[in-house]
């Protein structure tokens, strides 16, 4: 290797520099100042040449900056970490390091989730930074995976108490350095490794915490089907390390970037499941299907979910006991720490268990025990809500996924149903103290709390168990039961076959079942509270599908179309999330059900309150317009049926008599039209379903030509000729293109409105015949100047 060049500037007497140092050192001439060589291994970290770690120092001259520039001396002990971490070491001296750096970085890591971290800046150098800047993560990454190397057919063995402190320093550097969680994400290798870890009792938190966060950022989704031996490891899961493996599979399991929301277009889903179809399962699906194979995984989960808390201590005040202690206990896994330790005082009948006031931690991360503060017993309490949410969610996922019907089928027989109902009311939905407990980092307003979050998936799942399924019905006991067969004998319609078919075994016990409890919380929520939203959700999800007369008289006679109405008219409602799911569960319980309207005509008495709820329909249709759908179809039945009952209803009923008026239908069809186009269609393609409605339902009156005539009249009164029709005929193709390919909504549609999907399809088809002689297509009353319907469907 060639000398290195005398220093820029040096003077004759003083030697050269090493050709290391020079490497080291970039080529530096001068003397390095500290905020150069902080640079240097800044650029270095991130091309991967010059300035990486601290190995390329000496330890002297790091001894001798560390005194300018206050590094706690992290960067010697990482070159001594280095040289003590070869292959063929037997590493306690390494443990020894290990054990200096985990407390300098410990004490930062529980500043920076507190109150000071705002205190707490890059630019200060902090000791997770230098740690990091001086190759200490890539290092500990190393040591870790030693056990993967083979020298002479034998396995490399690290402890697991040098694993648990490799685990916790890594945690603690990603806590407080930006971009280090992603670096390790990167590592595919690493993070499969990981899982590996969580084989031993000892170092299992530490690495269930790390595997959390860099999924999280992690691009793309792990597989499942990757880590080695999946089955025997989960299998070998006791029920706490299980529950918060629940936390890790919310990552793995839930498809990236999809969803039901308004930033994700149907056109857009639309070309990524064309584009899945040709790449086989995502890999959510594949992480399903791994998890399902494993043996009892599902009734493990259902155990957990529905397992019980002691009674024994009060749930009136432990929400004020738990307050100052969340200003530093983030998630599930610190409070396992805390469980841990008290479960292993408790074996020994040793000292009560405590925990630190905020900012004093052991180097491991665990508690101290003490005299002085003694952990609240209510504790577990919150420990058993932290665990359900996060097996609820997985089990939610799961059954909203390809293997939907396996996982009906086990959650059935393993009587999760029955389980939750025996925790609705001392857990799910207990009373608790006005005292609300607040999540660090959050603010009273915020639905984060364990107790919101636990309601609120509580909901969510049983939307999604109701959802389409004839399992339903085990959200009912026997009692209620024989009540639905009771309203179709004395009805004189047949019984519902799915109720036939209930197992009795696997419903509901008790005096009432769960969708009853759930009514009862329903009624007493605040005007304004989050939870209404769901509530009507869950509620309404039982109604879907093919209409149940028995169905809806069952929630009829429990006051519910009261309940609705009041929400909307009195209370004057003001959240549009809220309101669109009351008008949804109200058109859903109305539906084609002369008894529910005469109940709604007994409530809605007078002009004014009948006003007040026109208003909120008309405030927004994307909203209510599943309402007017259902009143629409409702209004079509009744008048072809000859009965005096109907015939009362249809004449009387203000609902019935505004929508029968052919200039209500024209304002809610241009409305609906108008409201929606094919670029930033999202769940509001309903809108454009219910247009199909009151066109199909014209169709069959032989009147489409005259509402397509009136709405051209609209369109040249808006002074803008053509541009409702070429709109209309846009989302008609696009409706073409996406029913035609998708069989559950097809179905959907079909029950739904009780008209056969071969008639959707037929209407679709001569609204959008191109000859203009037709006085059924939509061309015909587009004028030629006008003419835009060749446009093509691009996500822009």
């Amino acid at each position: 290797m060639a000398a290195a060049p005398v220093a820029a500037g040096s003077g004759a007497g003083r030697g050269r520099r090493s050709a290391a140092t020079v490497a080291a050192w970039g080529g530096w001439g001068g003397r390095p100042r500290p905020g150069n060589i902080l640079l240097q291994l800044r650029q270095g970290q991130l091309t991967g040449r010059g300035l990486v770690r601290a190995v390329q120092f000496t330890e002297t001259f790091l001894t001798e900056r560390d005194k300018q520039s206050k590094w706690s001396g992290i960067p010697q002990l990482l070159l001594k970490l280095h040289t003590t971490s070869h292959l063929h070491s037997d590493f306690v001296e390494c443990q020894n390091i290990l054990k200096e750096i985990s407390p300098l970085l410990s004490m930062e890591a529980m500043a920076f989730v507190t109150e000071e971290r705002k205190l707490t800046q890059e630019t200060t150098y902090p000791n997770t930074y230098i740690f990091d800047l001086f190759g200490g993560v890539d290092l500990l990454v190393e040591i870790l995976m030693r056990p993967t190397i083979s020298i002479r057919g034998q396995k490399l063995k690290i402890s697991d108490e040098m694993s648990k402190d490799c685990l916790s320093i890594l945690y603690n550097t990603c806590v407080c350095t930006e971009g280090v969680t992603k670096r390790l994400a990167e590592k595919n290798d690493f993070v499969i490794f990981l899982f590996t870890l969580m084989t031993s009792k000892k170092t299992f938190l530490q690495t269930a915490t790390l595997i959390e966060d860099i999924l999280g950022v992690k691009k793309e989704m792990i597989r499942l089907d990757e880590v080695p031996n999946l089955s025997s490891l989960v299998s070998n899961f006791d029920q706490q390390q299980l529950a918060n493996f629940c936390r890790i599979l919310a990552v793995t399991i839930s498809e990236m970037d999809t969803g039901n929301d308004d930033k994700h277009t149907l056109l857009a889903k639309n070309a990524q499941q064309k584009k899945s179809l040709s790449l086989g399962p995502s890999a959510a699906e594949i992480n399903q299907a791994a998890l399902l194979s494993i043996p009892g995984f599902v009734e493990r989960l259902c155990k957990l979910a529905t397992r019980k808390v002691s009674e024994s201590t009060g749930t009136a005040s432990f929400l004020q006991e738990l307050e100052e202690w969340y200003t530093w206990l983030d998630n599930a896994l610190v409070l396992d720490a805390l469980m841990r330790v008290a479960n292993e005082e408790s074996e020994h009948n040793q000292a009560s268990i405590v925990f630190p006031p905020p900012g004093a931690s052991e180097e491991n991360g665990l508690p101290h025990t003490s005299a002085r503060t003694q952990l609240p017993q209510s504790m577990k309490i919150m420990h058993e809500i932290m665990y359900k949410l996060e097996v609820l969610y997985v089990l939610c996922v799961l059954l909203m996924g390809r293997q939907r019907n396996q996982v009906h089928r086990m959650i059935a027989e393993f009587k999760l149903i029955p389980g939750l109902n025996n925790l609705f009311d001392k857990l799910i939905w207990r009373k608790h103290s006005a005292s609300a407990l607040v999540l660090h980092g959050h603010n009273q307003n915020c639905d984060c709390s364990p107790d919101i979050t636990l309601k609120i998936q509580f909901l969510r799942l049983l939307q999604s168990f109701s959802d389409h399924h004839e399992n339903k019905y085990l959200l009912l006991n026997n009692q209620e039961l024989n009540e639905l067969s009771a309203i179709s004998l004395k009805a004189n319609i047949p019984e519902v076959e799915a109720v036939l078919n209930t197992d009795r075994s696997l419903v509901c016990d008790g005096k009432r079942g769960l969708l009853t409890r759930l009514l009862q919380v329903m009624k007493k929520e605040p005007a304004e509270s989050s939870f209404r939203f769901w509530q009507a959700r869950a509620v309404e999800s039982f109604l879907r599908g093919t209409t149940s007369y028995a169905d809806q008289m069952f929630l009829l006679k429990r006051g519910l179309l009261e309940h609705i109405l009041y929400c909307i008219v009195d209370s004057e409602c003001k959240s549009r999330d809220v309101l669109q799911s009351y008008f949804d569960l109200l058109g859903e319980l109305m539906k084609f059900n002369v008894d529910a309207f005469k109940r709604f005509n007994k409530y809605i008495n007078t002009d004014a309150k009948f006003q007040v709820f026109l208003k909120q329909i008309n405030s927004s249709l994307v909203d209510s317009n599943m309402l007017v759908r259902c009143v629409t179809l409702s209004l079509d039945r009744f008048e072809n049926q000859v009965d005096m009952k109907v015939a009362e209803v249809l004449s009387e009923c203000r609902l019935l008599a505004y929508i029968s008026q052919v200039p209500t239908q024209m304002s809610f069809l241009f409305r609906l039209i108008n409201i929606i186009h094919v670029q930033t269609l999202t769940q509001n393609v309903s809108c454009l379903n219910t247009s199909l409605v009151i066109l199909m339902l014209a169709r069959r009156k032989e009147r489409l030509p005259l509402y397509l005539r009136l709405l051209q009249r609209m369109e040249h009164s808006k002074k803008y000729p053509g541009f409702l029709l070429n709109n209309f005929h846009n989302l008609l193709r696009f409706w073409q293109q996406h029913y035609l390919h998708k069989d559950k909504d097809s179905t959907c549609l079909e029950n739904s409105s009780c008209i056969s999907f071969s008639y959707w399809k037929e209407t679709v088809s001569i609204l959008l015949n191109p000859d203009r002689q037709s006085p059924s297509a939509l061309v015909s009353y587009i004028e030629e100047p006008y003419m835009d319907i060749d446009r093509d469907f691009t996500e822009e």
